[in-house]
C-alpha cells in the first residue's frame, strides 16, 4: 500500500521531513500479523545516520502489538502535523468546495525488538527530550536501580529501520491564488503552524527565477 499524493503535494526534502518528524514525534504505529492489524500511538526517537534512518520507541509489555512488530512484514509509522478545515467562503475563485489542509509523513520499514542497554537508552533519551523544559527535570538514570529495572521489565523496545518515506503536504499548492487569503484566515483562527507551512510551500510565481 502507498499514500495517495497528487503531484502538487509531494515533499521529498529529507532534511525537512526529518525536522517535521521530530517536531511531531507522537506517531501512529501500524503493523499487520496473523491476528490482523495492530495500531498503537507512541512517541518515537527519529535518528538520522546518513544512509540509514532509525525510529526507536517502546510499547507496554501488556500490549500485544509488540508481538506483531518483529517479522517479515512491513511496519508503518505515521507522523501527523498541523491540520484544519478550509472553507470555500475564503476563496476568491467560485464556485468552490470545502477541503482540509494538512501535513503528514509515512515512514515504512522493518522492525526489530530491543531490550537491555538498548531499551534503557531509549527510555533515557525519550524522557530527556520531554523533560528538557522542566526545572528540575525527571531523569530515568537517577531512579533507584531496582525501580528502574522493574519498569524496564514492563515495556518492550523496538527499532525500525526506515526503508521508505512518503510525505503529503496538502497546503493549497493547487490553488496558489488562494494561499495568502486562506493562510491569513487560518492564522486568525489560531492555526499558526499550518498557516506558516502554507506560506513556506507556496509555489513560486510563474516566470520567477528561484535559487
Amino acid at each position: 500500500m502507498t499514500l495517495y499524493i497528487p503531484p502538487h503535494f509531494v515533499n521529498e526534502d529529507r532534511g525537512e521531513l526529518l525536522e517535521f518528524m521530530r517536531a511531531h514525534a507522537f506517531a501512529t504505529l501500524v503493523s499487520g500479523g496473523a491476528k490482523g492489524i495492530a495500531v498503537s500511538h507512541v512517541p518515537l526517537l527519529v535518528e538520522d545516520h546518513g544512509a540509514k534512518m532509525l525510529l526507536r520507541g517502546h510499547l507496554a509489555r501488556a500490549n500485544p502489538h509488540w508481538e506483531a512488530l518483529e517479522g517479515p512484514g512491513e511496519v508503518l509509522a505515521v507522523f501527523h502535523g498541523p491540520h484544519a478545515y478550509v472553507s470555500p467562503t475564503w476563496y476568491v475563485t467560485q464556485p468552490s468546495v470545502p477541503t482540509w489542509n494538512y501535513a503528514v509523513v509515512h515512514a515504512h520499514g522493518k522492525a526489530r525488538l530491543t531490550d537491555g542497554d538498548e531499551l534503557h537508552e531509549i527510555v533515557t533519551e525519550l524522557s530527556g527530550i520531554y523533560e528538557a523544559g522542566n526545572d528540575p527535570p525527571w531523569r530515568f538514570s537517577e531512579q533507584p536501580a531496582a525501580y528502574a529495572e522493574s519498569m524496564l521489565g514492563m515495556i518492550v523496545g523496538f527499532e525500525i529501520e526506515v526503508a521508505r518515506l512518503e510525505a503529503k503536504f496538502k497546503l493549497s499548492q493547487n490553488r496558489p491564488v488562494e494561499i495568502a487569503r486562506v493562510a491569513d484566515r487560518l492564522e486568525a483562527g489560531g492555526e499558526r503552524e499550518l498557516a506558516s507551512m502554507m506560506r513556506q510551500h507556496a509555489p513560486a510565481p510563474k516566470g520567477k527565477i528561484t535559487a
